[in-house]
């Protein structure tokens, strides 16, 4: 079993092969004692007091395996259990699987079940990759918005017009398989040592179209254009579910719908499935010029072509359970209209595979619980689409409302910011006062000032609103088994089901679901 050695600082201009050198000198190793040894992850330490280095992680396989274990004891290094990933198959290769949304959690659900031998059959409420682009392209240039084609719904799900991050906070083995599985399909190796991996949108564009092919190749269908209208239960069981006026029969359903099925959040509701309104954050996209972040974390290194990108993650917390944070941050990036309901708006962040735009962008969010918006199940999402039409209303058109940091800090929407903002549909100065909830705006002050303390480029930055779906306001309450309450062949997965938050942990999430289903005897 192989080693991970951690923690290895090196100044930005010393070699890896240097790097390598001092963690084998940390393991008291030498050459002839390691039969390889590559690099596991490589991050940035740019911290305000430190010297600017990278740190580096070792995967290290030695020569006499009999020496691992007293090896991994020693600082800083872990041994690594390779744990092969292959599911049991009880159920029936024949089942009717039926799996409802081809963002993450469906995508990597269906393929796992396709891998193993089944024919899962995917509805996806929007359009394929071609159309979506399409649609989106067209609303961006001012055409009319697709309720049903847009940032948010059709092919790869709302992943797909992002930066393509893989970041994630949960330490499972699967993460490995998620990453290894987007480089089968075209992403660049560079991912899987990483320490923030991304992809680009133009980029998973092009991996989620290949592997939707391999699950199709397979045996799986993905139809399109396809929204779930109806579920029949049965004796505590789906049998069947209904699109487009066409009934699937189903001896397990997949429930991967995203953040933003609001309508399908009010017909689960309507068949008894047990839902429970969940924290989320609301905000705006803050914009700077990503020169500026790059002098606020480099200092004199800025422009250094050794360094990445300039990225940031700051937060401040008032109490356990309220914060102001900044959120999904794309340098290079630009804000993008992202609503899926006309008349509303919405802001998200996207960024290409090279990150070449003029500004960064990222969330600065406020979290908000049901001491915000009330305790029935959906009155989360009521807050939130009441701000996204109050936005709307305020500019009297798809124009976005925003201020100036300055601005918001003095309370004066006259002040102006230097930034110009990228949002396509363009911007409206706007009194944030009259859009969001006072609590709100006393809490993003506050961050913002914290932050501005932080980081020089937050005083000059642009505030682009309003941002509120950064995760879904709602929990589908599901058994230790991943089935539904009082369901027993629905599984509630990924990101809408309240269980999962960006890609990679709604990638892992659907790999579960599919492994649960694969693996029930009944």
């Amino acid at each position: 079993m192989p080693i991970i050695v951690h923690q290895i600082k090196c100044p930005i201009d010393e070699s890896e092969q240097n790097a390598k050198a001092k963690a084998l000198k940390l393991l008291g190793l030498k050459e002839k004692d390691v039969r390889d040894i590559s690099l596991h992850k490589r991050s940035l330490d740019a911290r305000k007091g430190y010297k600017t280095s990278f740190v580096y992680s070792f995967m290290i396989c030695l020569a006499d395996e009999s020496r691992e274990k007293a090896i991994a004891e020693k600082k800083k290094a872990t041994l690594v259990r390779n744990e092969e990933f292959f599911p049991k198959c009880r159920l029936d290769k024949r089942s009717d699987i039926i799996i409802a949304g081809f963002g993450p959690a469906g995508m990597f659900a269906a393929l796992t079940l396709a891998r193993m031998g089944y024919k899962p059959i995917v509805l996806e409420r929007g359009g394929s990759m071609n159309d979506r682009v399409k649609a989106v392209n067209s609303f961006w240039k001012g055409g009319a918005l697709d309720s049903a084609t847009n940032v948010q719904f059709g092919e790869g799900g709302a992943g797909t017009f992002s930066d393509g991050k893989l970041t994630t906070r949960i330490k499972d083995p699967l993460c490995r398989v998620v990453l290894n599985e987007f480089v089968t399909f075209g992403a660049d190796k560079s991912i899987l040592t990483q320490a923030k991996p991304h992809i680009g949108t133009d980029k998973i564009r092009e991996i989620v179209v290949s592997l939707r092919r391999e699950i199709e190749r397979l045996g799986g269908k993905v139809l399109f254009n396809s929204p779930l209208d109806n579920i029949t239960i049965k004796n505590g069981k789906v049998t069947s579910v209904w699109s487009n006026g066409r009934e699937f029969k189903t001896d397990r359903l997949i429930l991967a719908i995203g953040h933003s099925a609001r309508d399908t959040f009010e017909l689960l509701l309507e068949k008894g499935i047990v839902i429970e309104p969940k924290p989320f954050s609301i905000g705006a996209r803050i914009e700077h010029r990503q020169t500026d972040v790059d002098k606020s974390l480099y200092g004199s290194l800025a422009g250094d072509k050794r360094l990445p990108k300039g990225e940031y993650q700051l937060s401040k917390r008032f109490s356990p359970l309220s914060a102001t944070y900044t959120f999904c941050m794309c340098p290079g990036g630009y804000v993008v209209p992202s609503q899926s309901e006309e008349k509303t708006i919405l802001t998200n962040g996207m960024s290409f595979s090279d990150r070449n735009g003029g500004n960064a962008n990222s969330a600065v969010v406020v979290s908000v619980s049901q001491n915000d918006f009330g305790t029935a199940p959906l009155d989360g999402v009521k807050f939130a689409r009441d701000i996204e039409r109050r936005a709307y209303n305020l500019t009297g058109s798809y124009k976005a409302p925003c201020m100036s940091v300055k601005g918001l800090l003095q309370d004066d929407k006259t002040i102006k910011s230097s930034v110009k903002p990228s949002y396509s549909l363009d911007v409206c100065y706007t009194d944030f006062s009259k859009l969001f909830p006072s609590r709100i705006i006393r809490l993003m002050k506050e961050g913002l000032a914290d932050f501005s303390k932080k980081m020089s480029c937050f005083s000059g930055g642009i505030l682009t609103a309003p941002e509120t779906r950064t995760s879904s306001p709602v929990r589908i309450l599901r058994n230790s088994d991943m089935t539904a309450v009082g369901v027993k062949n629905l599984y509630p997965t990924g990101e809408g089901a309240g269980y999962a938050g960006g890609i990679m942990s709604a990638a892992v999430d659907g790999i579960k679901a599919a492994v649960m289903i694969m693996e029930d005897e009944n």
